[in-house]
């Protein structure tokens, strides 16, 4: 018996239309692909080819004022974050409530934060001016008193800085916080309530452990763009008096000036170990 192989119908031809959409896509890609190649990648690849040599490193540690600002570092961390978040933490508990005027309240609240930071500072300073300053006429003009140069002060000047950065960043993270807060089912604190729980009861067993991971997690990303920031500091002190307030994120231009452009470099590879262990942590807590 034989069999009778029909021939297999030939295929169509394949369209171009879906190739020509590809190439132009990848041409249309190239030019955001050089710019960051020319203003991303090359920067910070010349910047660690400048710090590659252990003797900047060396000079670095030498240098008082390097050791001044490390210290500044980690106390504006330990102290202005811990204490933005814990306000923040309060904040959002208030702010949660069911009332018209607290939605006003939050619609100020959060001005400083969505204004620019470079009008805002400056203005903060020109008011801690100790001459012509709205604080220090306002002490004479009430209470007959000279008041301090308060910028003038290597502790009061780095406070004052800590305030500016709390005070920026605090409702962005009273919001997240809020947020947080929200996405907490109202039956829990309902049934609290009839089993005669108190209010710090309520946050123990109910508001901290649901929060617990947010509160964390934006700590960790508060810390990672507070090593960052650089306003804050500039604007309000300058690094002043006798460069005794910079922190890691102004200590470059400070070398810049002195036409040290290895040492600025290396002032920003040495921040690295702070940074890649707080990354490190924040993804491995959003990975959970």
């Amino acid at each position: 018996m034989s069999a009778v192989v029909a021939a297999a119908p030939p295929l169509p031809a394949r369209s171009r239309g879906p190739d020509r959409w590809a190439f132009w896509g990848r041409v249309m890609v190239l030019p955001y692909l050089l710019v960051f190649l020319v203003f991303v990648l090359y920067p910070v690849c010349y910047g660690l080819w400048l710090a590659r040599h252990p003797a900047s490193y060396v000079k670095l540690f030498d240098d008082p004022i390097f050791f001044r600002t490390a210290i500044n570092t980690i106390f504006f961390i330990l102290v202005a974050i811990n204490l933005k978040m814990v306000v923040a933490l309060v904040l959002s508990g208030f702010l949660i409530q069911q009332r018209w005027w607290i939605k006003i309240l939050s619609l100020i609240f959060i001005l400083p934060w969505a204004v620019p930071s470079i009008p805002t500072i400056l203005s903060v300073r020109f008011m801690l001016n100790p001459e012509w300053g709205v604080i220090n006429s306002t002490l004479f003009h009430l209470f007959r008193i000279d008041g301090p140069n308060w910028l003038n002060d290597p502790t009061l000047a780095l406070a004052f800085s800590m305030l500016m950065h709390i005070w920026k960043s605090l409702p962005f993270w009273t919001l997240i916080l809020v947020a947080g807060r929200l996405a907490i089912p109202a039956e829990q604190y309902e049934a609290a309530s009839v089993d005669g729980a108190t209010s710090w009861q309520k946050f123990r067993f109910i508001t901290w452990p649901a929060m617990k991971t947010l509160y964390l997690t934006s700590t960790i990303l508060s810390m990672i763009w507070t090593l960052g920031d650089f306003n804050s500091v500039y604007l309000l002190t300058g690094g002043g008096p006798a460069d005794l307030t910079h922190v890691l994120a102004t200590i470059g231009i400070r070398y810049l000036r002195l036409d040290l452009v290895d040492l600025a470099m290396a002032s920003i590879v040495v921040a690295l170990p702070l940074v890649l262990p707080l990354v490190y942590f924040m993804m491995k807590r959003l990975s959970k």
